[in-house]
């Protein structure tokens, strides 16, 4: 295959490519922008976390890369959210959340319990700490955490 030689040319590219270190940002930019537009507002204190407040109705948005959490108390704000996600991007609903970055998720009438247990188990095993012994944590049982709430985080630190 010949090679072309552009001597004293300068290309000018429009948009991010796939692979370089700047797409994943300019991805959550152009992400960020859709999401607020359509009035969902970023939390303070996890920026890839969206919420939209319609007083007693809320709708919570997580994005981890290329993947998002929907959860809502209105049903028909997803609907709205999915179909304007849809046309800003391409999109797939695999339906109710599961497993979901090493948390797996089981539902009830009464609630919904979030476990790392898989997780864990396959952690120990690959680390043959299986058989060792369980010690007690720091971790506060029964942590509330709230959208509004907390310190603000530094965006340009991430």
């Amino acid at each position: 295959m010949p090679t072309v030689k552009l001597v004293g040319k300068v290309c000018r590219l429009k948009n991010s490519l796939y692979g370089l270190k700047q797409s994943p940002q300019a991805w959550f930019d152009m992400f960020m922008r859709a999401v607020c537009g359509m009035g969902y507002t970023q939390c303070n204190g996890d920026h890839t976390f969206f919420y939209k407040d319609r007083g007693i109705f809320i709708t919570i948005m997580a994005v981890y890369v290329d993947d998002t959490v929907i959860t809502r108390d209105d049903i028909e704000e997803i609907r709205c959210l999915k179909e304007n996600l849809g046309k800003a991007f391409e999109v797939k609903d695999l339906g109710p959340l599961r497993y979901f970055l090493g948390i797996e998720i089981a539902r009830s009438p009464k609630r919904i319990v979030l476990s790392q247990r898989k997780y864990v188990l396959d952690l120990l095993t690959k680390t043959d700490m299986l058989g060792c012994w369980p010690c007690s944590t720091l971790l506060i049982k029964n942590h509330q955490i709230s959208a509004k709430g907390g310190d603000s985080v530094d965006k340009e630190t991430y």
